[in-house]
């Protein structure tokens, strides 16, 4: 099995991130990551999926995620050609002499304070799933307190969109 990232084009209505992620779920594949936010496109939204299963349930996904009417694209992205980032809180013990350590790590993995408070740093952090883990491996040893983390959200490299890269089915949104 392998990690694969999908970029889904769909329309905006209620119901659709439902009828997906059900789609996933018949087939006893777990989604490791799922974000859904609208796009330039008026009434269009994309899903960024990813799943860990081999090529040909990733196949078998795939068309029959295009079997969906609200399902306009498909595009599988590789991380060889697309950009991939995730957001992560990180709420750290840090008090007055360990507030100096912390704040030197933060600024190494170039993240961001975003709340201060007497015994407490919490952290905005962003980058590739690694990064986000090697940061969350150096903050350890002072105490994580909280962690929530969004999906995954790529594009592709490049100027072209996904609107405008080929897909094995035609592209049902005109």
């Amino acid at each position: 099995m392998a990690r694969h990232t999908l970029s889904i084009l769909v329309q905006d209505q209620p119901g659709v991130l439902a009828r997906i992620s059900a789609l996933f779920s018949r087939r006893g594949y777990n989604i490791e990551s799922l974000a859904v936010g609208t796009t330039e496109t008026e009434g269009v939204s994309r899903m960024t999926v990813v799943v860990n299963v081999d090529l040909h349930a990733l196949e078998q996904v795939t068309k029959q995620l295009n079997k969906l009417i609200n399902v306009l694209k498909i595009v599988e992205l590789d991380d060889d050609t697309a950009i991939a980032r995730e957001l992560m809180l990180i709420k750290v013990k840090a008090d007055d002499h360990t507030r100096s350590k912390v704040l030197e790590l933060v600024e190494l993995f170039r993240a961001k304070v975003v709340d201060v408070s007497g015994d407490a740093v919490t952290i905005e952090a962003t980058g590739s799933r690694d990064k986000l883990e090697a940061f969350l491996n150096v903050l350890a040893p002072h105490g994580i307190k909280e962690i929530v983390q969004s999906g995954v959200v790529a594009l592709a490299r490049g100027g072209r969109s996904i609107a405008e890269r080929s897909n094995k089915n035609p592209d049902r949104s005109q």
